[in-house]
């Protein structure tokens, strides 16, 4: 696999994950660690499934403590911290400090061995940061102090998820495969965590029910499968710079599903987000043209 391919199928990952706050609304009232353990079983079924034909492929299971640390703490890290955010803080608010991980992504890029960070890449990072915090500025205001707590939590999301991503390149010899067994710890963490939190609520209609099969096949199983190969042989910089996209499709979808509304922030957020994007992925898309 070039390294070409890998960028583009990790930045599907964005695409999915673009769709996750729609998706989400559709299941309910659902609470959040059960959702995460509904979600991510599915998730790890997801994965396994692709073993079917490949029998070698459950030895990927076999991977030594620092990748399971890695896998399942950065998985159920990340989402722990981002659930404990919007229980404290506005969403806006913590939604902005959640997508500094793109950014962080692509700095924390340049400690890689044969990695080197460009000008482009940190132009096209601060683009991509400053299209987000217009995207989410028509609803951020003051906070109180009882949402501190919401809004530590996460920014230290973003720091546990850009940790993720690029300690995901430094276990290049984990196999993708692994990454279901990491699913399927998240979802037996997760399920530890709502048993001792919170109150079971289970999906009302069929359609909510699709919805959380939905997340499970895609935002919260696929995109991460996707995601592993990108940070693993793809682009890290373009793919970390790109990820600004994920809070912009993600306002589009929720436009166009009647949950919220468009603005002229949203267009001059579109403009940066990709202004950024196309900056930052200067050398993947000179090596193909150079190539027609």
């Amino acid at each position: 696999m070039t390294s070409r391919t890998a960028t583009l199928i990790g930045l599907t990952a964005i695409l999915m994950w673009s769709m996750l706050a729609v998706m989400t609304v559709a299941t309910g009232k659902i609470p959040a660690f059960q959702l995460a353990a509904m979600t991510f079983a599915i998730g790890a079924l997801v994965g396994s499934l692709t073993w079917i034909g490949r029998p070698g492929a459950i030895c990927a299971l076999k991977q030594p403590p620092l990748a399971w640390a890695v896998g399942v703490g950065g998985l159920f890290g990340y989402h722990a911290l981002y659930f404990l955010a919007l229980r404290f803080a506005p969403p806006a608010e913590a939604g902005l400090l959640n997508y500094l991980w793109p950014l962080l992504i692509v700095l924390f890029s340049s400690l890689l061995p044969g990695e080197r960070l460009a000008v482009h890449h940190i132009v096209g990072a601060l683009l991509g940061l400053a299209g987000t915090v217009l995207l989410f500025a028509g609803s951020t205001g003051g906070f109180t102090p009882g949402q501190v707590p919401g809004l530590v939590a996460a920014f230290i999301a973003a720091f546990v998820w850009a940790s993720y991503s690029v300690m995901s390149r430094r276990l290049k010899a984990v196999p993708t495969d692994a990454v279901a067994g990491f699913c399927l710890g998240t979802a037996v963490l997760a399920a530890l965590a709502h048993g001792m939190l919170e109150v079971t609520v289970w999906p009302a209609t069929w359609l909510q029910w699709l919805a959380v099969v939905g997340l499970g096949v895609a935002p919260v199983g696929a995109a991460f499968y996707a995601w592993d190969i990108g940070m693993k042989r793809g682009d890290i910089r373009v793919i970390g710079a790109a990820s600004y996209a994920t809070p912009l499709l993600s306002t589009a979808f929720l436009i166009l599903a009647g949950f919220a509304k468009p603005s002229a922030n949203l267009a001059l957020a579109a403009i940066l987000i990709a202004g950024g994007g196309f900056i930052a992925a200067k050398d993947i898309l000179r090596k193909r043209v150079t190539r027609t």
